[in-house]
């Protein structure tokens, strides 16, 4: 008898059994006579139901798989109610990869990851990730966790206006901003004595035109990061009198669906670990401020969206099957 799941009541991925995603129309194209004469769908579960999937029954699989065009609505956000955690330092870790998971129109909040099924998770790990091994997939895990260096450029950018705004009290003018860039990149441009986790160390000196290239490269980004700051605030993302404090969030959020995509892909298990500062690693703020070239608004409207509206599921069906 074949084993199907519908969202929300996918069971917790385990070493000895992977899922795989299939449309309502599958059944009616593969079914054999060697095959089941019926499925159950949700077993186990206060749901559960047995229905017929041999012809002629199976013709109604196709009719149901051939309404069911339309594509997902990837603006809509899918919250478990129950079996999914909604407040805590496990809801925070998941939330703060939730715009990669709501884009694909998945719940959320839910341990039980899946993704898109086992074969298709093993292949999107592997392209956009390089990760066909459980110890690639640590390594990529470890290096999203770490803040030190991920983002060096923008982080020495936010850190200096941290340490005026600190230093003087409050608003941090955006010309004064680039021009404290300009005098920092200049007098470290000369070498300076600096401690370092290896010791105590001297950096090289700098050419003036690399210092120069420098210098421009990082008060273009300045100029990037206030329009999307003004962005965030006319949205309502960012309150008229914060501004963004650093991009860790882009790593961390990733960090978060890369440990569903290793519990989907069979590589991870589940572990906990709190999440880092809510309001520091804010998930529209580091996405948007640190990923691609879009325009302002086109990232910024889409989280927005996405992070105030909420309907329901669609038809998708699991298949389970042990791995081989």
């Amino acid at each position: 008898m074949w084993a199907v799941y519908t969202e929300g009541m996918l069971p917790v991925p385990d070493p000895h059994r992977v899922l795989d995603w299939q449309k309502l129309g599958w059944f009616a194209k593969v079914w054999a006579p060697t095959d089941p004469a019926m499925i159950v769908v949700n077993p186990g579960t206060p749901c559960e139901a047995f229905l017929p999937s041999a012809p002629p029954h199976s013709a109604a699989w196709a009719q149901h798989g051939a309404r069911e065009r339309a594509p997902l609505d990837r603006a809509r956000v899918l919250t478990l109610r129950v079996g999914g955690p909604q407040d805590g330092p496990v809801a925070r870790g998941l939330a703060c990869g939730a715009l990669l998971i709501v884009r694909d129109g998945l719940a959320w909040n839910a341990m039980a990851y899946h993704g898109n099924g086992y074969t298709s998770e093993r292949r999107l790990l592997r392209e956009w990730w390089g990760v066909g091994s459980r110890e690639e997939w640590q390594g990529q895990q470890r290096a999203l966790l770490d803040p030190d260096g991920a983002n060096p450029v923008w982080e020495f950018a936010l850190e200096l206006r941290r340490t005026i705004a600190r230093d003087f009290g409050g608003h941090v003018d955006t010309g004064y901003w680039r021009d404290a860039v300009a005098r920092v990149l200049r007098a470290r441009a000369g070498g300076e004595t600096v401690l370092t986790p290896d010791g105590v160390t001297t950096t090289p000196t700098v050419p003036e035109a690399e210092t120069e290239a420098r210098i421009k490269g990082v008060q273009h980004l300045i100029g990037r990061i206030t329009r999307y700051e003004a962005r965030f605030r006319a949205d309502g993302i960012l309150d008229g009198n914060r501004y963004v404090t650093s991009v860790d969030a882009w790593n961390f959020g990733r960090a978060s669906g890369m440990a569903r995509w290793g519990l989907g892909r069979g590589t991870a298990r589940c572990r906990r670990r709190r999440a880092p500062s809510w309001r520091r690693a804010g998930p529209p703020r580091g996405r948007t401020s640190r990923g691609g070239t879009s325009p302002p608004g086109t990232s910024s409207g889409a989280v927005c969206t996405s992070t105030t509206r909420s309907s329901g599921a669609g038809t998708r069906t699991w298949w389970t099957c042990t791995r081989c």
